[in-house]
């Protein structure tokens, strides 16, 4: 397995150091919840990229795994008690065993067409969700989730420490001789099974930790909101987690990651522009898009630490 170099440990730990140290900064609570939900979506590319940007195969109904997550753990906490925390370690099981039940008839679809199941397995799951509302609570989602830290700051470094263990976990698992078996299945499927790899086996087991991981960035996202709501299945959340993977670079697990908690916070940030404030992220994401075609977060990378060597 081949690790982090210095530098990227160097820069990830000052990185982290940075968003630690916003609370002693700062005690709004509005920055610190603007921060939380940046984090969830860094987790939600970060964990779509594991699967789709090494293998190619892209994942239109990541919100499904996302949703499980979320209303796992408020499903646990508002019908039996159960604490949030329980309902975190809940989640990315819910989520990875249903990743791995989708992923054993769609993976083996060619073409667009696993692009399409996964979003209708999506539209399904959004559409059982407001139907099934006695257990989901419809249109208004399952509220009243108990809090699991004292304070937002607390819930804010909770959040963070996950976040950050996540996306490294899942840049060591790229980086791993799985990793590489994928990338390797990405660039030619056809030749892999003519070498006797099990790639129904290798890409079974990374949708399922791909979900587990969009489950646990789902279970902390209600946790920081106190409900899971259907927004969270629904097909708009997904489209809007591809834009981050490709904006950031497909791929690279860090990038999608790190794309996601700017765009999430620029977003926050266009507030001030009113009803213009789409108008100009759609603007901003034509220019990143035009000017790097591979994304912006990995070409940056590399040029800084050619620049550091």
């Amino acid at each position: 397995m081949r690790f982090f170099n210095r530098t990227d440990s160097v820069v990830s730990l000052a990185a982290l150091a940075l968003l630690a140290a916003v609370p002693l900064l700062t005690s709004d609570n509005y920055v610190l919840g603007i921060l939380i939900t940046a984090i969830c979506y860094a987790i939600w590319a970060g964990s779509w990229d594991l699967l789709s940007g090494l293998t190619g195969r892209e994942n239109f109904g990541h919100s499904l795994f996302i949703g499980a997550g979320a209303y796992a753990a408020a499903y646990l906490n508002t019908a039996y008690g159960i604490d949030l925390g329980w309902g975190i370690v809940v989640a990315p099981l819910v989520s990875g065993t249903l990743g791995a039940l989708i992923g054993l008839p769609t993976l083996r679809l060619q073409g667009p067409y696993f692009a399409l199941a996964t979003l209708v397995a999506s539209a399904i799951a959004h559409t059982l969700c407001l139907l099934l509302w006695r257990v989901t609570g419809g249109e208004e989602g399952l509220s009243g989730i108990l809090p699991m830290a004292g304070s937002q700051s607390d819930y804010y470094y909770l959040v963070l420490t996950i976040g950050f263990v996540s996306i490294a976990a899942m840049k060591l698992f790229a980086l791993s001789d799985a990793g590489l078996v994928l990338r390797a299945i990405g660039s030619d499927e056809a030749i892999c099974r003519a070498a006797a790899i099990d790639v129904d086996a290798y890409k079974i087991t990374t949708f399922a930790f791909s979900a587990a991981f969009a489950g646990l960035g789902g279970a902390l996202f209600a946790g920081y909101q106190l409900t899971a709501a259907p927004d969270l299945l629904s097909s708009g959340l997904s489209i809007t987690i591809v834009v981050m993977a490709y904006v950031g670079g497909m791929g690279t697990i860090y990038g999608p990651a790190v794309a996601a908690l700017f765009l999430a916070l620029i977003v926050e940030y266009l507030r001030g522009f009113g009803e213009y404030r789409l108008l100009v992220y759609g603007l901003i994401l034509l220019v990143v898009v035009r000017l790097t075609r591979h994304g912006f977060v990995d070409p940056f990378w590399r040029w800084l630490k050619g620049r550091l060597a």
